[in-house]
């Protein structure tokens, strides 16, 4: 049976394209540049990893490259949703977190500049703030497909993935703060301090989808270990069951062990292992890693605290 509506998502949902043609998503690319090198330096489009390795856009940054991202044009928008509306099938395209980029707002304003064209016609084309991105978006977006393939239409789609949203319980860390500071505005002085005694900030996703900061540890083995303690005292099973979305940027070893650990404490635990996609990567570095699940509302949770987000244009 057909669906009754399909998906998209922007490339910050790091599906594999193996992935996303599986779960029959089409998929929106970012893009990245070096901006003032004759030749763009490192550039290309976030294609999922199709055009460049995992490890060989990682290397790069590692020897100095310093990308910057943008957000699908105007001209992109347009022509998908053109083609979800001559496809006739109601389509939801879900989007990285309007508090770290500018990506879900610049579909917004396509969308309406598609239905000033149409004016006595019904659009059925509907855009979700995920609040989320990279693994936490993989996680949302995988599991609409399952609510898709359950039966719910396009309307019904966005009021499920509007309060599931907030049910995405995200841990992360990266290599070093400067990483951050690089590409996200947090003052040079903490990261100095921060690398300089080996203190690790575990981020989260604040309720607007902006960064905050969940908690700090001394190392990177105690951050990872963090993660499980947290896993064990927010996961729930009910309703999506054992799964949970463990991404690296580069440092597939320290994704295995996370993955190894969770499954010490759940046997019957599904994981997801995504790559940190080129769009986060370019502003978070090599050797950030995370991990993903479901739990309960956020909207409940008092521990938000503000850093100011990685915007990626």
């Amino acid at each position: 049976m057909a669906p009754k509506c399909n998906i998209m998502s922007d490339s910050c949902c790091d599906f594999t394209q193996k992935q996303a043609d599986a779960l029959g998503v089409k998929i929106i690319p970012f893009h990245y540049v070096e901006a003032g090198k004759p030749d763009g330096g490192l550039h290309g489009d976030d294609d999922l990893f199709q055009s460049i390795s995992v490890h060989d856009f990682y290397n790069a940054i590692r020897r100095g490259a310093t990308p910057m991202t943008s957000q699908p044009s105007q001209l992109e928008y347009d022509q998908a949703f053109r083609e979800a509306y001559d496809s006739g099938v109601p389509t939801v395209l879900f989007c990285i977190s309007s508090g770290i980029s500018g990506g879900y707002n610049g579909a917004v304003t396509a969308l309406d500049r598609f239905k000033e064209e149409h004016p006595d016609e019904e659009i059925r084309i509907y855009v979700v703030d995920s609040l989320l991105a990279s693994t936490a978006q993989t996680l949302l977006v995988e599991e609409a497909c399952h609510q898709r393939d359950a039966g719910l239409n396009a309307e019904a789609l966005v009021l499920w993935a509007n309060e599931a949203r907030y049910h995405v319980r995200t841990v992360f860390l990266v290599d070093n703060l400067d990483a951050l500071h690089r590409g996200g505005r947090l003052p040079k002085a903490v990261s100095v301090v921060g690398d300089a005694l080996d203190v690790k900030a575990i981020l989260h996703f604040n309720l607007d989808g902006t960064l905050g900061i969940r908690m700090v540890a001394r190392g990177r083995k105690k951050g990872m270990h963090r993660f499980m303690e947290y896993f064990e005292k927010n996961r729930v099973l009910e309703p999506y069951g054992h799964v949970v979305a463990v991404g690296d940027a580069d440092c597939p070893d320290d994704g295995y062990q996370i993955s190894s650990t969770l499954r010490e404490f759940d046997p019957e635990l599904r994981v997801l292992r995504p790559a940190i996609g080129p769009t986060i990567g370019a502003h978070v570095g090599p050797g950030m890693c995370s991990c993903c699940f479901w739990g309960d509302d956020r909207r409940k949770d008092k521990l938000i605290t503000h850093v100011k987000g990685i915007r990626t244009k």
